[in-house]
């Protein structure tokens, strides 16, 4: 199978450790085929709204195709999170507070309607990135990440659930592996009941779920039998009626290090092909017309 789509890349603008320039972006996705795209930035918590708007402004700076589009990846965070940094009294909150707040408190994401309006933003991406002030104990991490999944799956302002079951962080070995905990040993250690309601929820709603190919078809940090579980999870979805979204995750500075070849050869085992995927349509480009013409 060959890709033509990816929903899920991060430009310099990110908060994190991401360096593609847009333009760069632009050139790249063209070299690989890509014919639809978007850019995701991420946004943890409103501190880092600056960085979208100047994402929105570097993306206006390059105009745009019709066919590459303004995205956003926030996080799935607790209420109490976003009370507390809205209080101030952190230094440097760009990732968020990831400690002290209460287990199984509200749920929420960083980001309102006014947000959306204001950078017009086209689409949103949230995902779980972190435990909910959980022990790190297997079973409850496993019904934390549920509870989060579900959450963003019913959420009026997400449109695509990000990498479902992405892990890091606690229980990596000193082979920087990930060898068992919390399902890497065994995907099975997730319920099956979990996953009929999420999907559930997915349609319900019409949620997309992503394929994110860095964090879960080919992180080299998980082992092989996970990503063979994980295409099976993925075609139970797509046979339960969700629709499926291709996300590259890219952070780097270049888009080249994107095995979209494998990944396609993977998806198309199990019977996921490219005309499957969930895609944006093309949008007209306001910013790209002579004021002159108006």
């Amino acid at each position: 199978m060959r890709i033509t789509s990816d929903w899920h890349i991060h430009s310099r603008n990110s908060c994190d450790s991401a360096c593609m320039t847009i333009a760069d972006m632009i050139a790249e996705t063209a070299q690989r085929g890509i014919s639809d795209f978007g850019l995701t930035d991420h946004l943890h918590t409103p501190f880092n709204l600056p960085d979208i708007a100047a994402s929105r402004a570097e993306f206006s700076e390059n105009k745009p195709s019709a066919r590459f589009h303004f995205g956003i990846e926030v996080s799935c965070v607790s209420q109490w999170e976003l009370e507390e940094i809205k209080k101030g009294g952190y230094s440097n909150p760009v990732c968020g507070i990831r400690t002290g707040g209460p287990a199984n408190g509200l749920l929420a994401i960083g980001i309102t309607d006014a947000d959306i309006e204001r950078h017009r933003i086209e689409y949103v991406i949230a995902g779980v990135h972190w435990p909910m002030y959980v022990p790190m104990e297997r079973e409850r991490v496993i019904r934390d990440y549920h509870r989060q999944n579900m959450f963003l799956a019913a959420h009026p302002l997400v449109d695509i659930v990000a990498h479902p079951w992405w892990w890091m962080g606690h229980w990596k070995n000193s082979q920087d592996k990930y060898p068992a905990e919390p399902w890497f040993d065994d995907f099975r250690r997730i319920p099956s009941s979990m996953h009929d309601e999420f999907a559930s929820a997915a349609v319900e709603h019409q949620t997309v779920v992503e394929i994110n190919i860095n964090a879960n078809l080919l992180n080299a940090q998980y082992p092989e039998t996970f990503a063979n579980q994980y295409l099976d999870y993925l075609a139970e979805l797509k046979a339960k009626g969700v629709r499926l979204s291709i996300g590259s995750d890219c952070h780097s500075a270049h888009y080249d290090e994107i095995d979209f070849e494998k990944a396609g050869e993977m998806l198309s085992t199990v019977g996921i092909k490219d005309k499957d995927l969930w895609r944006l349509a093309p949008q007209p480009r306001f910013e790209n017309i002579c004021p002159v013409c108006l």
